[in-house]
């Protein structure tokens, strides 16, 4: 038995370290995922005429809707918008695939789902359960794209000011961190992806 003690002891108190190294890391990383909406939309399958379909879906989306979120400023706003217009969102995903020779059906939602840890342009979003708005195109068995949608990183040339209005002082030096915390990103996203099995 005190070999056990031994040996789980010194384990125990190495775990209890790390934790409290890493919380602050975790609840900045978890208020950046509370913070940020994103777009979620999913190919019909991994064929180049699939992926191709998909980033044409993309740019339709974002040219039609800008002008739905002139004057959001905050996120239950943002996904309020997304709520009551998910059938614009549909429609114009829709007639995108027809006008490109297809006939996928689209399903269109908000959603809270787990995204890992992504580089978007020059910043690094942790991994977490975000809310999204979500477009699955046909079977939705295809790669993926994402980007921020509040604040409107792919929506516009978002200012810096509209960026530190959305988001506090840590939550900004996290996301510019580069690669300065590649292992402590990975440590969050083992945590954040037990945490979204069990929720």
């Amino acid at each position: 038995m005190s070999k056990l003690i031994k040996i789980f002891v010194p384990i125990f108190l190495f775990l209890l370290l790390i934790s409290a190294y890493l919380t602050p890391f975790i609840e900045t990383s978890e208020r950046i995922s509370d913070d940020v909406f994103r777009l979620h939309i999913l190919a019909n399958s991994d064929s180049k005429e699939d992926q191709q379909l998909k980033l044409k879906v993309r740019d339709a989306v974002l040219a039609e809707s800008q002008s739905l979120f002139l004057g959001c400023s905050s996120l239950n706003e943002i996904i309020g918008v997304c709520r009551k217009n998910l059938d614009f969102f549909a429609e114009t995903a829709r007639k995108c695939i027809l006008e490109n020779g297809y006939d996928y059906d689209v399903n269109v939602f908000v959603d809270r789902e787990y995204f890992n840890t992504r580089e978007y342009e020059s910043i690094t979003l942790p991994s977490g359960i975000y809310n999204a708005l979500k477009i699955e195109i046909g079977e939705a068995k295809g790669k993926n794209w994402w980007c921020v949608m509040f604040p409107a990183i792919c929506l516009s040339a978002v200012s810096e000011s509209e960026i530190n209005d959305v988001l506090d002082d840590e939550e900004i030096k996290l996301i510019n961190s580069d690669n300065k915390y590649e292992i402590r990103f990975k440590i969050v996203e083992i945590y954040e992806k037990i945490k979204s099995k069990i929720s």
